[in-house]
């Protein structure tokens, strides 16, 4: 086992992780490391290939690879130092980071702080607590992105998305480009969960249906998904 002191470790190589690493480097730490499971820095810009990034930051507008690409030329220029296809599994009372690598085996970290950057885990069926059948054909829109944009696959000939947040939108679009018949975008709440510009862009203007105050009952199918129940919802998102 080795150790390693440094200044600022950040857990995770997504925009967030990446931003905080140069801005460490640019504020005075001198050693940073960003620990990152995954093969590439990045995280999941790779699977965002629409337009939208860097706006603000770059004052261009971006699709997700490319402004992975530049944060990752920025981040390498500042100095940080990726670790890649290492795996934390601690992070104990007293700051000390162990993880394990393909490489060096297991390492320990005593950074003097710690970024964590992980981003978040989608909500699956089974934590929506949607009854019915468990056919294959249900994924979380992340997953569904990560089939068409990387590995792809199209996940069905006809598609109803529960949840309006930015994904879901964006989803909807992308699976109608490729001929997919996105029969409806379904959600809880009286309003969309994610910007109006992809409401307007990615639904308004593919004509994809936004059915509000709404959300999926009943699950039907056997070995694959064949349909679903949608109801309306009263003030307490009970249907």
């Amino acid at each position: 086992m080795s150790l390693k002191n440094v200044d600022v470790a950040v857990i995770g190589s997504g925009p967030a992780g990446m931003a905080a690493a140069v801005k460490a480097k640019e504020t005075g730490a001198e050693n940073v490391v960003i620990i990152e499971r995954a093969e590439q820095l990045g995280g999941l810009l790779h699977q965002c290939i629409h337009n939208g990034f860097g706006l603000l930051y770059f004052k261009e507008d971006l699709t997700g690879p490319e402004y992975a690409h530049r944060f990752i030329e920025k981040l390498m220029d500042s100095g940080v130092k990726p670790l890649l296809e290492t795996m934390v599994i601690r992070v104990s009372p007293d700051r000390q980071i162990t993880a394990v690598s393909s490489r060096e085996g297991c390492i320990t970290f005593r950074p003097k702080s710690i970024v964590l950057a992980m981003g978040c885990r989608e909500r699956t069926r089974g934590a929506l607590n949607i009854p019915g059948t468990r056919p294959a054909g249900i994924f979380t829109a992340g997953t569904a992105q990560r089939l068409v944009n990387i590995e792809g696959f199209i996940p069905g000939k006809k598609v109803v998305i529960l949840g309006s947040g930015d994904v879901g939108m964006i989803m909807a679009r992308r699976l109608t480009l490729e001929g997919v018949k996105v029969e409806a975008v379904v959600e809880i709440l009286p309003y969309v969960g994610g910007l109006i510009r992809n409401q307007v862009q990615c639904l308004h203007d593919f004509n994809i249906p936004l059915v509000l105050e709404h959300t999926v009952t009943q699950i039907h199918g056997e070995e694959r998904v064949e349909g679903v129940t949608i109801a309306s919802v009263d003030t307490k998102r009970k249907p």
